[in-house]
């Protein structure tokens, strides 16, 4: 399952040091707006120690963590949504991502210049989501006049109902209010799930604040959002670390995870997924799916004539699989558990799939 995330935000707020920390690669992060003119893609395992212990159990040929693409987004500004500086074309960027990962800065550094002039991650905050906004609300107004037309030549229940969606976003939007920030029954999620709307996206709030900062700091969730202080300047010092440097450096601040690694976890949460895990001689690796799915889907994530094929699928809690030693004991001792087509899978399930011919 391929996903991506777009690293958005204000002009030198930290995006691109916190992309360049993220894959490890180097971004231009010059000190001026627009810095990043094409977007800068890399790809980046998702952190999960559950999997190293697998593979240590099984003693794995290759350990395969499954990924999540990153985008660096070039700067937006106040006006965006009306071509502004590179507005458009980085919309369309966005557009093409599952998740935003909005990067606030928090920290104060008279050496790097805000494009507003001080700091206000509120104001900020405020100023990308109605660009957002307005940018859906121009598409929304486009499918309300062409859906109005439609109806002309007769009126059928869908398009009636098409066009109460869109006349309820149009409202919204014009305020400047999200997609996400409205109440939708299933049908309507559904129909709204096809605009692939800028405001129906999850969003991550990336504090970008100092190490002070960092060691006072708290993460915060609410239903529509998360919001997660990174101290990105120590993000790219860690990015150069051993991982025995890092780990030693994040527990003499207090850390139990470096700031990347929480983006990646709450990156899954927000995104309504779980991992499933499949471990052997040849190899551990993690899967991911979303919440919900039920064991033959799962099955067709590592091959799609899996899920056709579907028998039953044998379900391992991965500490059981660790602890007891592997496969064989698990079923020796009576942890591993036989499940139909209608289970559904939990994150951390360690399964085999019996699969027919």
């Amino acid at each position: 399952m391929s996903l991506k995330i777009g690293i958005v935000g204000l002009p030198n707020v930290g995006k691109s040091t916190l992309f360049s920390a993220i894959t490890k690669q180097a971004v231009d992060c010059a000190n001026f707006p627009f810095c990043t003119i094409q977007p800068n893609v890399g790809v980046v395992a998702v952190p999960d120690e559950r999997l190293d212990q697998l593979a240590e159990t099984s003693k794995s040929e290759k350990v395969i963590p499954t990924t999540i693409e990153f985008v660096d987004i070039a700067g937006l500004v106040k006006g965006a949504s009306k071509g502004e500086g590179l507005g458009n074309q980085f919309l369309a960027n966005i557009r093409e991502c599952d998740a935003i990962a909005h990067v606030l800065r928090a920290f104060d550094d008279s050496n790097v210049i805000h494009v507003d002039g001080d700091i206000d991650p509120i104001r900020d905050r405020e100023t990308i989501d109605i660009e957002l906004a307005l940018a859906d609300f121009e598409n929304v107004l486009k499918r309300l006049e062409n859906t109005q037309k439609r109806m002309k030549s007769g009126k059928t229940k869908e398009l009636e109902v098409e066009v109460r969606i869109l006349q309820r976003l149009n409202e919204a939007l014009e305020k400047g209010i999200s997609a996400r920030d409205l109440e939708w029954t299933d049908e309507e999620a559904h129909v709204v799930k096809t605009y692939s709307l800028l405001t129906m996206k999850p969003v991550l709030h990336v504090l970008n604040v100092s190490e002070k900062q960092l060691i006072e700091g708290s993460e915060q969730q609410d239903e529509k959002s998360v919001h997660i202080p990174i101290s990105i300047k120590m993000e790219a010092e860690l990015a150069s670390m051993s991982d025995e440097e890092k780990k030693e450096y994040l527990e003499s601040i207090g850390q139990a995870q470096s700031g990347l690694d929480r983006l990646i976890v709450a990156a899954y949460r927000a995104l309504g997924l779980i991992t499933f895990l499949t471990s052997g001689p040849k190899e551990s690796r993690a899967w991911t799916v979303e919440d919900g799915t039920k064991a033959p889907q799962a099955a067709g994530k590592i091959h799609t004539d899996f899920e056709k094929s579907f028998i039953r699928v044998e379900v391992t809690n991965w500490k059981d699989f660790v602890e007891l030693g592997g496969e064989v004991a698990c079923r020796e001792k009576g942890k591993t558990r036989i499940e139909g087509k209608d289970y559904i899978m939990k994150d951390g399930d360690t399964c085999y799939f019996r699969i027919g011919a």
